[in-house]
């Protein structure tokens, strides 16, 4: 299974179950909240009520006095409350009063005078001075005939002379059980569905940070340039530079491993023929022979030189991850400054340079690379070269790029060259001279193509000579 998806369903698992705890205990304790609330405010009621029925139960006119007219006028009020979206229009209690003896006295429902309420819990520990209070149904086996009846003491002149029961429907509170009920549920599920798109974007965010890696992982792996991910958070980005300082020793280690390999193997064949040379010349020889051998040592020296130098320029760029020198450059003037610096050479072989250059070929990038490379292609061409003939460079423009295009008119590169063309170390003869380079010269031009957002190929032109080309990012 994906990683985002278990981190997401792992997420919403623990989300969910959460919500619904805390949704279930807080509608589970919407019904008692309210009860106990309309509780207290019942028992002022309750208090109010025994207060003014206490004259007309101590003089015997309970049942038709002042009180009895009172609860009566009441119910045939209008309330006209509006208590938030929930319109309250009637009047849903009951009052009854007791004697001393718990003997109902007065019902403002007519329906239980002269009933024996003395063992009823609400009434008996009122009695006994206790606070009293119970919850009854009218009818047993219905809970929506459930009634809840708060108590209080009727006092005269210092004595309990009877009991006052205040009751309210608990039917009433349904609609309010249900708003609240409901509103709370929304908020919820509207929490949850804000909740559950942050955990679709933090999963996205997570499995791209680590998908960055994974690519970053390929291409160190792969031996392509790449940058460690650095936009995931300080973690993945203490991973990312981890990973790309161990990227840089091992690549290090071998790295100079290869070259020092390379170095030696390049390097033996000039020292041998040095070695040989110098012996020759300490003992007595012909002044023709001497300076021939005098030559020999300069070229190999020369020789040696060289392969030095191109070493050190390629392993320069193949350990770069990115250009150190950004910035804007005139392509086609580059081209036009790499001609110039090869005019003599050029002059010595008798060669011409067609040149085609697009305008307005403005590049970012290294001006120093890029003419070093260009340098290194009009070598090639200018050796690979009959004398007399012409070179042609082309500078095209691309939807992405510039491509370069400089191509001889020589005998080109023979089938089996054609795959090690970028090979370090990889050189074909001169036709003038028939020695061969350092090999390194190409390889250069990849690497310094591959920093700017390209690519560097080689090819036989159809129409005779060879022909490379070298592609740099626009923009």
């Amino acid at each position: 299974m994906n990683i985002s998806v278990r981190f997401f369903l792992g997420y919403f698992l623990v989300l969910g179950l959460a919500a619904w705890f805390v949704l279930n205990t807080v509608t589970d304790e919407i019904g008692p909240g309210l009860r106990q609330v309309r509780e207290e405010t019942q028992v002022d009621t309750a208090h109010l009520l025994a207060e003014l029925a206490a004259s007309d139960l101590a003089s015997g006119q309970i049942a038709n006095g002042r009180f009895s007219k009172a609860v009566q006028a009441v119910r045939l009020r209008d309330p006209g409350a509006q208590i938030f979206d929930i319109q309250k229009e009637s009047f849903d209690f009951r009052v009854y009063v007791t004697d001393a003896n718990g003997k109902v006295v007065f019902d403002s429902e007519g329906l239980h005078v002269g009933h024996d309420f003395s063992r009823w819990n609400d009434v008996a520990r009122t009695l006994r001075g206790e606070y009293g209070a119970r919850t009854s149904r009218d009818k047993p086996e219905d809970p929506a005939t459930s009634w809840m009846y708060v108590t209080a003491p009727v006092l005269w002149q210092g004595e309990r002379i009877g009991v006052l029961s205040f009751g309210k429907h608990n039917v009433t509170l349904n609609p309010y059980i249900e708003r609240m009920t409901g509103r709370i549920r929304s908020s919820g599920l509207v929490m949850l569905m804000i909740s559950t798109i942050v955990g679709v974007f933090l999963s996205a965010w997570l499995v791209r940070s680590i998908n960055r890696l994974i690519a970053y992982a390929r291409d160190v792996s792969a031996g392509r340039k790449a940058s460690p991910p650095t936009d995931g958070g300080s973690q993945f980005s203490e991973l990312a530079h981890a990973l790309a300082a161990m990227r840089e020793r091992l690549e290090g280690k071998q790295y100079v491993e290869r070259y020092v390999q390379n170095l030696a193997h390049e390097m033996k064949s000039p020292l041998t023929a040095i070695v040989s040379a110098s012996e020759l010349l300490e003992g007595e020889m012909p002044e023709t022979e001497r300076q021939r051998f005098t030559t020999l040592i300069q070229e190999q020296a020369n020789r040696l030189y060289l392969v030095i130098e191109r070493m050190l320029q390629l392993a320069r760029v193949e350990q770069l991850q990115r250009l150190e020198d950004h910035q804007a450059l005139d392509l086609a003037g580059l081209v036009g400054q790499a001609v110039e610096a090869h005019r003599v050479a050029l002059q010595k072989r008798n060669l011409s340079v067609k040149l085609e250059v697009v305008s307005g070929a403005s590049c970012h990038g290294d001006a120093f690379l890029l003419q070093q490379a260009i340098g290194n292609l009009l070598d090639n061409a200018i050796d690979f070269s009959p004398a007399g003939s012409a070179i042609d460079i082309r500078l095209e423009k691309t939807p992405d790029s510039f491509c370069l295009k400089i191509r001889d008119h020589g005998e080109g590169a023979p089938e089996y060259a054609l795959p090690h063309i970028f090979d370090r170390f990889y050189s074909l003869p001169r036709p003038a001279t028939e020695r061969k380079s350092t090999g390194l010269g190409l390889p250069f031009v990849r690497e310094v193509a591959h920093l700017h957002g390209g690519e560097a190929h080689f090819r036989n032109h159809p129409e005779g000579g060879a022909e490379v080309l070298m592609e740099i990012a626009a923009g």
